[in-house]
C-alpha cells in the first residue's frame, strides 16, 4: 500500500468486530494478527465492546466466545439510526 493511503475507514474497534462477527470463537491472538494490532490491544478494545453492549463474552474452558448484540445501534450522530448488524450484514462474505 502507497505510504499516503495507509488509512482505512473503518477504527480498530470496527475491525475487531468483523472478526468475531465471522469466527465468534476465534482466540484473540487470530483477531490481532488479522487486525494489525497487539493481543493486549485487541483485550481492551473486546473489554470496550462489552462494556458499551455489543457483544457478550461467554467463557468455554480456556477460551472465549462471543455472542454479538447485531441489534445495538451505533454511537456516532452521523450513524446514530444504523445498527452493527447492519454494517456487518453489508460486509458479509
Amino acid at each position: 500500500m502507497n505510504p499516503k493511503h495507509q488509512w482505512t475507514f473503518f477504527s480498530n474497534h470496527g475491525h475487531v468486530l468483523i472478526c468475531l462477527s465471522k469466527n465468534a470463537d476465534q482466540p484473540m491472538r487470530e483477531v490481532a494478527v488479522a487486525v494489525g494490532i497487539t493481543e493486549r490491544a485487541v483485550q481492551r478494545i473486546i473489554a470496550d465492546l462489552e462494556e458499551a453492549g455489543y457483544l457478550v463474552r461467554e467463557k468455554a474452558g480456556r477460551r472465549n466466545s462471543y455472542t454479538l448484540n447485531t441489534g445495538e445501534m451505533l454511537r456516532h450522530e452521523l450513524e446514530k439510526n444504523h445498527s452493527i448488524g447492519e454494517i456487518l450484514g453489508v460486509l458479509a462474505d
